[in-house]
């Protein structure tokens, strides 16, 4: 296998961020980013199993008709790989088996979710959870702060207790198919990421959690850890001038908190992939 990390990232149909996704990515040492149109992967011109990591960007996939990236979803689990005979889940499911890492931010954690690639709970690849609908019938776009999981197997999260973020969505609350779902994610420390107070302290009231999430969550790993998606956009937080504050806050370092999600990711290729 080639000594570089390669990642993808995602684009068309709607997909908006997958320019900010790849400087991202550049950014945190990535070797090679590729922006590939999903017509590429559907067409067989591109092999997804060139690649150590997926990104699915945010945006507004397939016009998120039926609800957030469920369309989009349809389509990706059904849809064929043009003279292989085979179908775009079944190299995704090769993509994850090889110990590879996907990660999904805002709709492209929709798409996880309603994919069944999240939280994928005993390994089961269905359908466990959704997002819908903001609490106050709002779009939100705001910053958040973001309490981690210490002892959550992500990947993304290792080393980090909390992070500030932006959100910009209408369909951000996570709800669970039942009560069981949620207990095990909290069980097994899957739901990596929770709205919290300025001192990183879980919470479900308004707008700390602008949404209303179930059990405050924002974010969400499979039991691997390697499978990762959130609502908020690390991708938007990369360096100090994007912070709403850095006029008034001339301390802040120079790389954004969004960043280190993407380092840890292209350091456990490095480590464990390559």
């Amino acid at each position: 296998m080639s000594k570089q990390v390669k990642a993808i990232v995602i684009a068309g149909n709607g997909t908006n961020c997958e320019r900010e996704t790849a400087h991202a990515l550049a950014l945190a040492g990535t070797d090679l980013v590729h922006i590939v149109h999903i017509s590429e992967l559907l067409g067989g011109r591109v092999q997804l199993s060139d690649y150590h990591f997926l990104n699915l960007a945010g945006g507004f996939l397939d016009g998120d008709d039926l609800g957030s990236a469920k369309a989009g979803a349809n389509r990706l689990l059904h849809a064929p790989i043009a003279g292989s005979g085979e179908h775009l889940s079944d190299h995704l499911r090769r993509f994850i088996e090889d110990g590879k890492l996907i990660m999904g931010v805002c709709n492209g954690f929709q798409l996880m979710v309603k994919m069944g690639l999240l939280p994928a709970l005993n390994g089961e690849f269905r359908q466990q959870a959704t997002l819908t609908f903001n609490d106050n019938g709002r779009f939100e776009d705001r910053w958040v702060y973001l309490r981690t999981d210490s002892q959550s197997p992500c990947v993304f999260t290792r080393g980090l207790d909390g992070i500030y973020l932006p959100v910009r969505h209408g369909e951000g609350k996570l709800v669970t198919g039942s009560p069981r779902i949620l207990h095990d994610l909290e069980a097994r420390h899957l739901s990596v990421l929770k709205y919290s107070t300025a001192e990183y302290v879980p919470t479900m009231d308004y707008p700390a959690n602008p949404n209303g999430s179930s059990a405050a969550i924002a974010g969400l790993c499979d039991e691997s850890g390697r499978l990762f998606g959130l609502m908020p956009h690390p991708e938007a937080y990369v360096h100090r001038t994007q912070h709403p504050r850095w006029t008034r806050e001339p301390d802040l370092p120079e790389e954004g908190m969004g960043l280190w999600l993407y380092q840890n990711a292209v350091r456990f290729i490095r480590q464990e992939l390559l």
